[in-house]
């Protein structure tokens, strides 16, 4: 019986794993289809990072503030002490430096509006709509996939190919941060974990709020149209300062933590509710992939390909994970 279950959390660990950089590579367009082979790489990093997240949460007998925070400390890894490009000016062959200069900070060794970038798109996409997604399906969410050995092993392959990612970008960009940007890298990544385990108190240790929840619809409305405001930033009107856009994105933060929190204590508030909040950024990945897919040097029929694709799968997974979610109307 407990060898059946933990072979039964093995298919879901491995759908997250293979999920991670789907949705965050793959269907955003910044890695076109041809480079499919190229998920035993990323699988260890993204996916690894996602299930040490989920894992680490579920464990602990905490939910999502847990697994949120955890993965604002995944985005600041990846994009930090591994790749570097939060200080590289010239990341990938593009004018980093230029590109976010307006809004740099001496103090952080980096500019305001790439942290905004890196802790968008990863916490959200590259962590939190993977697990969302995977965890529509599960029986019970908050029970762990994996067993005593599974968490550690997962870390030391989430270990080996963020040293490995770290040396070969190195190499290629012929870059390496400042000591002090490590140091401030560090700190702020080891506040964030314990952040996350202060905050994660457990979900039925909350009080009810005395309105009923929105519907499922409203819920994925509105995640679709916020994560798609973050991306619309980019074709604001020239000559607008600079600092607005980077001072909105902390009011519409605010907002939409504030409003989250106060719907998931709320009546009525199911997992058909969470997943509408995942499906909904899901399905703005889906947009962004055809249009973030043409800056990145693709051929247009590949990238197309590729949108068209990936696009599909993802419509589709969110469509059986309604379905399967929408039947069950499991209370969270």
């Amino acid at each position: 019986m407990f060898r059946s279950e933990r072979r039964r959390g093995l298919l879901p660990a491995l759908a997250l794993f293979l999920l991670a950089p789907l949705v965050g590579e793959f269907l955003l367009g910044n890695q076109p289809i041809t480079e499919l082979p190229g998920l035993v790489m990323l699988a260890p990093l993204y996916g690894g990072g996602a299930l040490l997240v989920r894992e680490t949460a579920r464990r602990t007998g905490r939910g999502w503030p847990t697994m949120v925070v955890l993965a604002v400390a995944y985005a600041l890894i990846e994009e930090g002490p591994v790749d570097q490009m939060l200080w590289n000016p010239h990341y990938g062959g593009f004018d980093m430096g230029s590109a976010y200069a307006s809004t740099h900070v001496p103090l952080l060794g980096t500019s305001v509006e790439m942290l905004e970038d890196v802790v968008s798109m990863h916490t959200i996409w590259s962590i939190c709509v993977p697990i969302a997604l995977v965890e529509a399906f599960a029986r019970d969410p908050r029970r762990p996939w994996l067993g005593r050995a599974g968490p550690p092993a997962t870390g030391l392959l989430f270990v080996a190919a963020s040293l490995l990612l770290s040396v070969s970008q190195a190499q290629s960009e012929h870059f390496v941060a400042a000591p002090r940007q490590f140091a401030v890298a560090g700190v702020a990544i080891a506040g964030l974990i314990v952040l996350g385990f202060v905050l994660g108190r457990r979900p039925e240790a909350r009080p009810r709020a005395d309105a009923d929840a929105p519907s499922s619809w409203t819920v994925g409305a509105a995640a679709f149209a916020v994560t798609s405001l973050y991306w619309l930033r980019d074709r604001l009107p020239e000559g607008l300062p600079v600092w607005w856009p980077v001072a909105a994105w902390f009011v519409v933060l605010g907002a939409a933590v504030a409003l989250c929190a106060r719907w998931s204590r709320s009546r009525g508030w199911s997992a058909s509710h969470r997943l509408a909040l995942a499906g909904g950024a899901l399905l703005t990945y889906v947009w962004v992939g055809f249009t973030h897919a043409k800056e990145m040097g693709v051929p247009v029929a590949t990238a197309l390909t590729g949108n068209v694709v990936f696009g599909a799968g993802a419509v589709l997974l969110l469509l059986v994970a309604a379905a399967r979610t929408g039947g069950a109307r499991r209370p969270t």
